[in-house]
């Protein structure tokens, strides 16, 4: 994992899988292949209900959806005197994810690691206007995921 980057994963609503240790790697492995350093972001893993309310509360919309980005925007140091980036928070419903792949008929592995890429992506500033796939920010998150096909790549069971 990288020792410039530090992420924290948890599960809101079920415990953690088995495969939960995998996330943090592979959210690093993604941040060192965009020369992303210094980062300090966490990644919550969630269900429905739970990602719903976050999205009534900051975006006034009623329903589920697979990923939700916060940006922190603050720094510190720890206590080695390096500083870091509050970079934010990454939600992630699960059943969402679960739900996607299979309405795209792709393994609930690659959808997870998509969304992790867009959170990712939300957090260093892009942004998209709509989700057809032409839009930059969409066309890096497919080039990043083809790059990161290998991680991650089995063992996330998807039944609570």
């Amino acid at each position: 994992m990288s020792e410039v980057n530090k992420v924290s994963v948890s599960c809101e609503g079920f415990c953690p899988p088995p495969w939960i240790g995998q996330v943090a790697p592979f959210v690093c492995a993604v941040l060192d292949s965009q020369a992303i350093s210094h980062w300090d972001l966490s990644i919550v893993c969630c269900t429905d209900a739970f990602i719903r309310r976050l999205n009534y509360d900051y975006r006034g919309i009623d329903s589920p959806t697979d990923v939700l980005s916060f940006e922190n925007d603050g720094e510190y140091c720890d206590d080695a005197g390096t500083r870091f980036f509050l970079a934010g928070d990454i939600i992630i419903s699960l059943e969402s994810v679960r739900e996607n792949s299979e309405r795209f008929h792709v393994a609930a592995h690659e959808e997870f690691k998509r969304v992790l890429i867009h959170g990712i992506l939300h957090l260093s500033g892009m942004d998209h206007q709509d989700n057809s796939p032409g839009q930059e920010m969409l066309r890096l998150q497919e080039r990043i995921l083809a790059q990161h096909c290998r991680v991650l790549s089995s063992g996330i069971p998807w039944e609570s």
